[in-house]
Formats: C-alpha cells, sequence, structure tokens
C-alpha cells in the first residue's frame, strides 16, 4: 500500500497536475480572456498591500527559481562545476531560508487583509482565500523542512530531490522509489506544491503566466518627469511660429491684409 501511494503521488500526480495547469491555461486563455488577471483590490487598505504584495512576491520569485535550479540542474553538471553537495545544501538553506521568512511575512499580511477587512472579505470569492491559505501552508511547511534539511548538511537529501526530478523528466518510472524514505514533511511539501500547479488554471494562480518578463529585454530608456517647468517655442494652432493670430499651417503666419495686397510677409 505505501508502495502504491508513493508511485501515486510521485510518479503519477506530478504528470496530472503540470498537464492540467498547461492544458487548462490555455483553455482558459482561448475561452475567457477576461478573467486572466490578478483581480487586485488595491484601492482598498493600499499600504498593507504594498508592503505584503512585494514581500510575498520577491519572496516567491527567488524560492520558484531556486527550486527549479536546485532540482532541474544535472548533478554531473553541479559537479562539473565544482560546487560541493554541502555548499549548495548550504546555500539553498540560508537563501530559501530568508526568502521563506519575507514570503511568509508578506502571505500573512496579505490574508489578515482579507480576512479582516469586512470590505475585502466582500469582494474576495472563496479561490481568492483559499488560494492565499494553501500557499501560507506551503510556505510553513517549506520552513519547517529546515530542521530536518540541517540534519543533512552532507547534501544527500538534496541528492535525493534533484534524482526524482530529474528521473520525473525522463519519464524514468523508478523515480518516485527515491522519495520512500524521507520525511513526511518534505513529501506534504511536494504534493501541496503539485496541488498548487493543479489549481493555477482555476484561480487567480494564472496571472503567473502574465509576469512581465519581456520588460528586461526591451531597449533600455526611461520617462522622467522635470521639477522645472519646460520652455516650449511659441507656436500657433498650427504649428507655425504664431504671428498676429493668423494661421501658417506649419509656415510663416501670414495676415490676411497681407495676403490681400500680394505681399507674402516672408
Amino acid at each position: 500500500m505505501n508502495e502504491f501511494l508513493n508511485q501515486l503521488a510521485f510518479g503519477w500526480y506530478p504528470y496530472f497536475a503540470i498537464t492540467v495547469m498547461v492544458v487548462g491555461s490555455i483553455l482558459r486563455f482561448d475561452k475567457d480572456q477576461y478573467s486572466w488577471r490578478s483581480q487586485s483590490s488595491q484601492f482598498l487598505r493600499r499600504k498593507q498591500l504594498s508592503l505584503g504584495s512585494n514581500l510575498f512576491h520577491m519572496g516567491v520569485i527567488v524560492l520558484f527559481v531556486g527550486h527549479l535550479v536546485g532540482l532541474l540542474t544535472p548533478i554531473n553538471v553541479v559537479d562539473g562545476l565544482g560546487i560541493g553537495h554541502g555548499f549548495k545544501q548550504l546555500a539553498a538553506l540560508v537563501v530559501g531560508g530568508i526568502a521563506g521568512i519575507a514570503a511568509l511575512i508578506g502571505a500573512t499580511l496579505l490574508l489578515h487583509r482579507r480576512l479582516v477587512d469586512p470590505r475585502i472579505r466582500q469582494s474576495s470569492s472563496f479561490g481568492d482565500i483559499a488560494v492565499l491559505v494553501l500557499i501560507w501552508v506551503q510556505l510553513v511547511m517549506g520552513i519547517g523542512t529546515t530542521w530536518w534539511t540541517m540534519q543533512h548538511l552532507d547534501g544527500e537529501e538534496m541528492v535525493r530531490f534533484m534524482g526524482w526530478a530529474s528521473g520525473i523528466i525522463r519519464f524514468d518510472p523508478g523515480a518516485p522509489a527515491l522519495l520512500s524514505e524521507v520525511a513526511i514533511i518534505y513529501k506534504l511539501h511536494i504534493v501541496l506544491g503539485l496541488t498548487l500547479f493543479l489549481i493555477t488554471p482555476f484561480t487567480r494562480l494564472v496571472h503567473i503566466w502574465s509576469a512581465p518578463i519581456w520588460f528586461l529585454l526591451r531597449p533600455g530608456y526611461q520617462i522622467v518627469r522635470s521639477l522645472s517647468p519646460v520652455r516650449r517655442p511659441d507656436y500657433s494652432r498650427t504649428k507655425g511660429p504664431a504671428g498676429d493670430g493668423a494661421p501658417s499651417f506649419g509656415g510663416t503666419a501670414v495676415t490676411r491684409a497681407q495676403a490681400e495686397s500680394g505681399s507674402s510677409g516672408a
């Protein structure tokens, strides 16, 4: 029974969750693009939102990228770069711990804001609150793995997870067996993370696909508001230099008297 559950959770469930996330997101974008948004409530309790959102998003981005790179980088690449498993484990513990605490504080502020303020609570759907609760629990469990991680600073557990992630990508049926002996908190952490992938197309989490990463690749320019008044040339309404109030249509202004007398005024 334990082997079956292990195979179900870490062998089949990852493919199911990722397939639903990708296919479901495509179908939602195709069917209902106007729902493809974060449904922000930034006009209410804006200061708390600003602090909580910044801490939460910065922490989550660091955690997501760290997990992605840490799990999906082949072990032979890490060894080839001369990075020791113990050093990688310690670096992940320190950076992930700081980012996790920042994200947890931000998530707590955001969840408190949605539950306590009656106006925001009224405008929040069940899915909005449920997603925040699940992410909050996921962050708590992630930070909770610190104690078990400190018992394996040699990187042994990290290598297990890297081998499992690599096996999932290679469709290796033996990959789930690598996690059969790890602590239960790690297993719950992975299953809940996959569940967040699973529910993405049905919640506001779908807006992660619209992260403005392209801003990093656009040509560099910056719009700056000047503190001093800008002096502009005195043009008439028709873009020519002003002259006796006559329209110029881009050229020198000509009065009616000059036009009737045949002189151009130029």
